[in-house]
């Protein structure tokens, strides 16, 4: 039986970052309570190129933009690290045991589809080589871009890309 993604079980934050409670994903979207999120930079293991992603037209949030971060909200219970190792592997198909340590963080206070959405954002980064695999209700496509060729597309304000993303990007595009 398939879970409804709307009531499953959010870490709530307050403004300052601290964790307060949980509450369903539909009520923190609805309501624009602060959560959390986490993702990876997947770079070449040269560090030469990046994996840039277009997220499906299915998605709750953000659905057919762009983004190069594998990531999720974190849920109720969850540390971020986590959120971002099990993000990676469900996204993408990239496995790591290894510890993701933090590059970036920024908190966003934004909207997304005229409802205020608050989320305090982790980035992490990891280098890798080897095949990648989309979970197709996740990722439409995804191909690698150098540093420059990303920057390329950023600069241009009709290139649709995940709002909350763009903070952390000057931290984790630079190596």
């Amino acid at each position: 039986m398939a879970v409804n993604p709307e009531s499953e079980l959010l870490a709530v934050y307050d403004a300052a970052g601290a964790v307060i409670g949980a509450a369903e994903r539909g009520t923190v979207y609805r309501e624009g309570l602060w959560h959390a999120s986490a993702g990876v930079l997947v770079r070449s293991g040269d560090g030469r190129r990046i994996y840039v992603h277009r997220r499906t037209d299915s998605k709750l949030v953000f659905a057919g933009l762009h983004d190069c971060l594998a990531g999720g909200v974190v849920d109720a219970g969850e540390d971020p690290a986590d959120t971002a190792r099990r993000e990676l592997h469900e996204e993408l198909g990239i496995a790591t045991g290894t510890a993701l340590p933090v590059r970036a963080t920024a908190s966003w206070d934004g909207s997304w589809a005229g409802r205020p959405l608050r989320c305090h954002l982790f980035g992490y980064e990891v280098r890798y080589d080897g095949p990648v695999r989309h979970q197709p209700s996740e990722i439409a496509d995804g191909w690698w871009w150098t540093d420059a060729e990303h920057r390329a597309h950023l600069d241009d304000p009709a290139w649709p890309f995940v709002p909350d993303t763009r903070l952390l990007l000057g931290d984790l595009l630079t190596q």
